[in-house]
């Protein structure tokens, strides 16, 4: 007798998005919860009542599906158990360049420290389930890896060496700290020392190095652009159209077809604009706003890129995969292909564009009274920049006003809600770090003509509030309707590093209010506390570097930053996925749609945050990579000049410094330091030497000299210059000679720095000496 099929209650979601739906993955988690231990797919295709040969080849897929994602783990005994109940923790795998590494948990936890040891059988942004083993003496949890889940290095791009006739590839990404070793069929014609990109065909083990082999030759060495190219491969960016994705937008024209404009509200007579920056090329935000009664209505239009992304098409696919859009130093790899990004979702002037568009009612004191969202169809005004904006409304230039005089009132208006939104936002109690962010000018051929601090003005933070604004709106939105869908989610301190901050400004005479749980208006009155104090960038910067980095989850935390119960992201989707992901829920329910039909779940939205977390993460760090290459070629035809500087970082090996003017960053060594031993104090970030007293602390001014720069590395060396060294040493207290060094006649050698200082009286080995520690 057939047993009968238990009733999913995600039945109808399983339906749209399946010929012959199978069990969801809720069904599953909660159907192996019940059971109360783990089960072979033999008796979870019984329980749920699957027969045929579709249905059984369907939940092999969904198992295998849910052991990839860290929802099931398979036992030695081919059962299939949850990894909640087996206190296992799956994540993706963060490498030092040193060797050990860290498991951020997909559930936001604090990270799961990974030994060297450990690390063996893994690789950089690859996927693990690991299990706590202990503690170490820094109070770290400790993990175990139990299994890979997904291996994130497909081909690694690096440097081909040939060494006793033994070739590897040195991957260029030095948190790959393995090299893959290349058998001599796998060459492909590479001499050593040129460029190449190697496809990985055996993973790591406890055993053996990865094994490659060379699919590309990239050159011999570093031309103009190539560090964009290396960078792409070397994060496997995705960076060419599939076939299939090509086929579908064919279709797509330059304008808006007459039949997709049925059906939605007309603000063609309302004028939007955009606000940009001058080199913009996509324009997905417009804004407009009007006095309403004794408060304002605020409209921010938003682009439909939801309209021409079917879900599962090939363009849904392969944005998904891409995840973001990568901005590189003139270059963009959009997460959509152009027709669409510069073209029929980009808010050109003058044209007719599909908008999704978010209506606020406020209050005189810039409160959401009310809330709308709705399906539009826009005309953009202008076209301007943060600039043109600034000058007009700010510095009140009377000849710009004059050829913008239509739009001038409107403009007027929007500045005056973010002047009331802005002091709504310091009541709230958002915090608000002052960074410099840089842009790079270049030159002919490519090379850096200078480095520039990008200025914020008023234009720059209107837009920014209003998209806030939004964002906001879009949250609540979600919450009301209990729609699956990613949030933007930015949690407070964990409990060590508000231990440790906590530690630091008692030592500078101040006080985090709130207790274990401190809320971002505790942050922002520290931060009110700085003004006119010489160590203020110094706590800036320690603040900043207490908080965890914002993620994309369903799960609803709340952003800490902005100091927001709710917060999604919905103003980006030409170059977010998850903006997109949040349009199309609230198109569900615009349209009057039930929950329950909508075709993605909680299950589907937490692998959709683990991975737009990760493509955000990895296009972090593709920029970085070609932009500290870039900075290195830079600072080439400047070895031995001297700078001035701020010291960016502590370490125990030594002081990152950022020269002043030209934003580029470099290592004084401890070694370098004047000759002294150095103690590394963690706490107040800074070191002190043992004899002379003398501080380098983070924020503190100091000058350099440029030592050497490292292209391969990206590394730039920085000694300290003549007059910081004289200054160090006339701060040196002299010490009387002890007996011994009396009786052998010798002076007071200088003692040489070391990474980590010794106890005078006792002795250890050099070796034991120079060991590195790893990072907190």
């Amino acid at each position: 007798m057939t047993k009968r099929k238990p009733q999913d209650p995600n039945f109808e979601r399983e339906a749209q998005k399946y010929d012959n739906p199978i069990p969801s993955r809720e069904l599953i988690m909660e159907m192996l919860a019940d059971e109360g231990e783990p089960m072979s797919m033999k008796r979870v295709a019984e329980a749920l009542g699957l027969e045929s040969e579709t249905e059984l080849e369907a939940l092999r897929r969904r198992l295998r599906a849910m052991e990839r994602d860290g929802q099931l783990v398979r036992n030695r005994r081919d059962r299939f158990g949850l990894v909640s109940k087996m206190q296992l923790i799956s994540g993706r795998v963060i490498a030092h360049p040193d060797g050990f590494g860290f498991l951020v948990p997909d559930d936001g936890g604090d990270d799961l420290f990974l030994s060297a040891r450990q690390m063996r059988t893994l690789l950089h942004g690859d996927r693990a389930l690991a299990r706590v083993s202990g503690v170490d003496r820094r109070g770290r949890r400790e993990g175990t890896v139990v299994e890979v889940l997904e291996r994130a290095n497909n081909e690694v791009v690096g440097r081909f060496m040939l060494e006793h006739g033994i070739g590897f590839v040195a991957p260029d990404n030095k948190r790959i700290t393995q090299d893959i070793l290349i058998p001599p069929e796998g060459r492909g014609g590479a001499s050593s020392g040129q460029i190449v990109v190697a496809r990985i065909i055996e993973q790591p083990s406890n055993r053996a190095k990865p094994i490659g082999e060379i699919v590309e030759v990239l050159g011999d060495h570093m031309a103009p652009g190539m560090e964009i190219d290396i960078a792409i491969r070397a994060h496997e960016l995705p960076r060419e159209w599939p076939p299939e994705v090509k086929d579908e937008i064919r279709v797509f024209g330059r304008e808006v077809e007459e039949a997709h404009k049925a059906d939605r509200e007309d603000l063609r007579d309302l004028p939007l604009v955009t606000i940009d920056g001058e080199d913009a090329r996509d324009f997905d935000d417009a804004v407009y706003c009007e006095r309403q009664g004794k408060g304002w209505r605020l409209l921010v239009a938003i682009a439909d890129v939801s309209h021409y992304v079917d879900f599962d098409s090939a363009l849904d696919k392969e944005g998904r995969t891409r995840g973001n859009s990568v901005y590189f130093p003139g270059r963009v790899i959009p997460m959509l292909p152009e027709v669409l990004s510069n073209g029929l979702c980009s808010l050109n002037p003058k044209t007719d564009r599909l908008c999704m568009v978010c209506e606020m009612e406020l209050t005189a004191a810039g409160a959401v009274r009310d809330f709308r969202f709705f399906e539009g169809l826009m005309r953009s005004s202008a076209r301007l920049t943060y600039n043109e904006v600034a000058t007009m409304v700010v510095e009140r230039d009377m000849a710009l006003r004059r050829e913008h005089q239509q739009l001038v009132p409107h403009l007027d208006n929007l500045h005056e809600l973010y002047k009331v939104f802005r002091a709504r936002r310091d009541k709230r109690g958002a915090i608000d770090f002052e960074t410099t962010e840089t842009r790079i000018v270049f030159g002919t051929e490519r090379k850096i003509d200078q480095i520039v601090p990008v200025e914020r003005n008023d234009a720059h933070k209107l837009i920014e509030e209003f998209m806030i604004a939004a964002n906001v709106c879009a949250a609540k939105f979600l919450l009301d309707n209990k729609i699956p869908a990613l949030y933007r989610v930015h949690q407070g301190p964990s409990e060590e590093k508000l231990t440790a901050l906590r530690e630091f400004l008692s030592s500078v005479g101040l006080t985090l209010g709130g207790g274990d749980e401190p809320e971002p208006k505790h942050y922002a009155k520290i931060l009110d506390q700085l003004q006119g104090r010489p160590d203020a960038h110094l706590i800036q910067t320690v603040l900043l570097r207490s908080l965890r980095q914002a993620v994309y989850t369903p799960e609803n935390n709340g952003h800490f930053g902005l100091a927001f119960d709710a917060y999604a992201h919905f103003t980006s989707p030409i170059r977010r996925y998850p903006d997109l992901l949040v349009h199309r829920a609230i198109r569900h329910v615009v349209r009057g749609k039930p929950v329950k039909q909508y075709k993605y779940g909680m299950s589907d939205m937490l692998a959709f945050g683990e991975h737009c977390s990760m493509t955000e993460r990895r296009a972090d760090e593709a920029t970085r990579d070609a932009v500290d290459w870039l900075k290195c070629e830079y600072m080439q035809d400047r070895v031995g000049e001297e700078y001035d500087g701020i010291i960016s970082s502590v370490t125990g090996f030594g002081l990152f410094v950022e020269l002043d003017d030209i934003y580029v960053e470099g290592l004084v060594h401890i070694t370098s330091l004047a000759q002294d031993y150095y103690q590394f104090d963690p706490v107040h970030h800074r070191l002190i030497g043992e004899r002379s007293n003398k501080v380098y602390g983070l924020a503190g001014k100091i000058r350099v000299k440029v030592a050497r720069v490292d292209l391969e590395r990206k590394r730039i060396d920085f000694e300290l210059a003549e007059s910081e060294l004289e200054a160090g040493a006339k701060g040196a207290p002299k010490k009387k000679k002890s007996s011994r060094q009396r009786k052998r006649g010798k002076g007071d050698a200088a003692k040489p720095a070391a990474a980590e200082s010794e106890a005078p009286k006792k002795k250890k080995s050099r070796r034991k000496r120079s060991r590195k520690k790893s990072p907190k």
